[in-house]
């Protein structure tokens, strides 16, 4: 009993440490170069990691930032190499899921996890924002919506 007392302890420290090994495997990513848009994408899942419950994973598409075509270009052939890697750290991340699903304690961590799930699978041109930000994004989106069904 007092060793499932000390796992239970740790299971926040868990959280930090995801946050952590993200953001070394980003800076990483950044230093070769040629990891750089995966490494730019982990760095902001770090920074989501760190502030999950005021802020939210959005596509920079979304955001209206001008990007070089030649770097678009490259993000997406790098995400087609990344795939592979994007799989098993997202199936880590799965079994992370499910076993802090077992106490009441880990299921806010679990929750987290769960909703940056994506951002494993594909990390490049992702952007931590504010939670307010996410919310205007997708009630304008709802309202394109709208009008392209009421014309």
């Amino acid at each position: 009993m007092r060793k499932l007392a000390n796992i239970i302890w740790h299971i926040p420290f868990l959280g930090f440490m995801n946050a952590l090994f993200t953001f070394l495997l980003g800076s990483i990513l950044v230093l070769t170069v040629i990891g750089a848009p995966i490494g730019l994408g982990l760095i902001e899942l770090s920074k989501f990691l760190l502030t999950p419950f005021s802020s939210e994973m959005v596509d920079k598409k979304h955001l209206k930032k001008e990007q070089n075509e030649l770097w678009k270009s490259y993000g997406k052939i790098v995400r087609i190499i990344y795939f592979p890697f994007g799989l098993v750290l997202a199936i880590i991340t799965i079994f992370q899921i499910v076993l802090l699903f077992v106490s009441i304690i880990g299921i806010p961590v679990a929750v987290i996890l769960s909703k940056s799930l994506d951002t494993y699978f594909n990390p490049v041109n992702k952007k931590s924002v504010p939670r307010a930000v996410a919310k205007e994004l997708e009630s304008r989106k709802a309202k394109q919506q709208v009008e392209k069904y009421l014309g």
